[in-house]
């Protein structure tokens, strides 16, 4: 039995995907989540095949320790924002993945090209864009759903990042969305 890190499986749909290729590829999987496989080889099975299928699909397997890490601290920070948990997140993960916030954010940024703030807020800004195309909350309620002090720090992010306001994202209708694993 081992452990395979996954690159880009980032949302639930990417379990689906991985556990039918673990499975065509003559795996057995002992446990999946976000990110990692936990599954037995089968006696037919090669991991040349399997790393080949994953990237078929869009996925890679991860072989390096740091890089591990990263797309586990990126499965954190995604699963923080969509559960609203995302007071003190930096803390909360240093203390979760037992390193300083310093040693992780120059960990991130130095594999990602892309500091860890500036990635949680992009993550944010495109939960915000998700929120309004969905219609059920005000823009208050998504700066509240998504720890920001006031609306008005939210629409200013908004704002920086995608160069225009929130009204006119919703009115637009030009729903420009990125998904979890093109976000950096």
């Amino acid at each position: 039995m081992e452990t395979i890190y996954i690159k880009n499986m980032v949302c639930k749909r990417c379990i689906v995907s991985v556990l039918n290729i673990f499975k065509a590829e003559g795996y057995t999987v002992e446990s999946l989540k976000l990110g990692e496989v936990v599954a037995v080889k089968g006696l037919k099975s090669k991991f040349s095949n399997l790393n080949i299928a994953l990237e078929k699909a869009g996925f890679e397997i991860i072989e390096n320790r740091n890089d591990a890490l990263i797309e586990q601290l990126k499965v954190a920070i995604i699963h923080k924002i969509e559960i609203g948990e995302t007071a003190n997140l930096f803390q909360v993960l240093a203390k979760e993945f037992g390193k300083t916030e310093t040693a992780l954010s120059k960990l991130f940024s130095k594999s990602e090209g892309v500091t860890l703030e500036k990635y949680t807020i992009n993550l944010k800004i495109e939960k915000v864009k998700e929120h309004i195309q969905l219609g059920q909350l005000n823009f208050s309620e998504i700066a509240y759903s998504l720890n920001y002090k006031t609306s008005s720090h939210l629409a200013r992010q908004f704002k920086a990042v995608t160069g225009m306001s929130m009204s006119n994202y919703k009115n637009g209708g030009n729903w420009d969305r990125k998904t979890l694993d093109k976000i950096v």
